[in-house]
């Protein structure tokens, strides 16, 4: 494939004003079926987590803790998943994947936002089912209304203050010349490899926040689980006992998808390992078809694996259904 230059007017250095996407291949051969896979896995996502917020939205008796946590998940999971999927599904169809310096900044910033947001409410999902199931009598107090809006609150402040910290220390590198990027978003790595200018500060930068993103909410999930657990062993009924493991087996699956590919992509220097295998991690990260096709799985399979099951929400769809029919 060839790499395309742009520079600027003569003067000072060759800065560059935008960036090739290599995409996660070059074979002609698997453009059209590629495309198609992922158009799907996308248009599964957008109608799951729309439907998912739609019938959150007109129920009533899903305005509960749970399901404000499950309205906030669905909301990131569609933007993230909306951040670079339409871009990469033109790229299937474009000669030149060409993306703006500022565009591929903004792609960044909302891509490391959206992200981190999801860290920080899947721990808050945590808490609230570890309220619910260890803490009953008080659980309406534990998760007050006004608790579970500090909790999404102090979610989006985290991921602000992190996709800041992302975004600002790459404002600052100067790109020289290579603007091929070995990938088909614009990621941290892929970017850092890039610059002609020390990139140690970011490099740091990415350790503290992925790291206390990581750390974190994967300890208190890992703790919450460990309590939740423990009192389900103590329930009398074997069938009460089978379906709070599945519950929880279901998230805790989901959970170490989610922040085992994050652990891979990104707790590492970014001359480590091969782009190659950080397109594998981070498809495996959002939608995926064995290891290449992960990105988008977890964005489509969360509506699923955190409510769908749920017998509440499938009487909440059946009413609305019925609403809609009558009326």
């Amino acid at each position: 494939m060839k790499i395309f230059f742009r520079r600027m007017a003569p003067g000072n250095d060759s800065f560059v004003t935008e960036f090739i996407l290599l995409g996660l291949t070059d074979r002609p051969d698997l453009q059209l079926p590629l495309f198609l896979l992922f158009l799907g896995m996308y248009m599964i996502t957008v109608l799951g987590n729309l439907g998912l917020i739609f019938l959150i939205t007109l129920n009533s008796n899903l305005h509960t803790p749970m399901y404000f946590f499950l309205f906030n998940l669905s909301f990131i999971d569609l933007c993230y998943s909306s951040v670079f999927t339409p871009k990469m599904l033109i790229n299937f169809t474009s000669k030149k994947n060409i993306i703006s310096y500022m565009g591929c900044m903004t792609q960044l910033y909302f891509f490391s936002f959206f992200v981190i947001s999801e860290c920080y409410v899947l721990t808050s999902m945590a808490y609230d089912r570890y309220a619910a199931i260890c803490n009953p009598l008080l659980y309406n107090v534990a998760m007050s209304p006004k608790v579970c809006s500090s909790l999404v609150l102090a979610s989006y402040l985290m991921a602000f203050s992190g996709a800041m910290a992302h975004t600002g220390c790459m404002l600052r590198l100067t790109f020289c010349d290579a603007n091929t990027i070995n990938h088909y978003f614009c990621d941290v790595h892929p970017l850092l490899q890039l610059s002609c200018t020390s990139t140690y500060v970011n490099e740091l930068v990415v350790f503290t926040v992925v790291g206390i993103s990581i750390i974190v909410p994967s300890f208190t999930i890992f703790v919450s689980y460990c309590l939740i657990l423990t009192n389900i062993l103590q329930i009398k009924s074997t069938e009460g006992r089978s379906k709070a493991f599945s519950t929880c087996t279901s998230h805790i699956i989901a959970v170490s998808l989610f922040f085992g590919s994050m652990s891979f992509m990104y707790l590492k220097p970014s001359s480590a390992g091969t782009m190659d295998e950080e397109k594998i991690s981070s498809v495996f990260y959002t939608n995926k078809l064995s290891s290449l096709f992960y990105i988008n799985v977890v964005a489509m399979m969360n509506p699923l694996i955190y409510s769908l099951r749920n017998k509440d929400v499938k009487t909440a769809l059946r009413k609305t259904l019925r609403r809609g029919k009558f009326n």
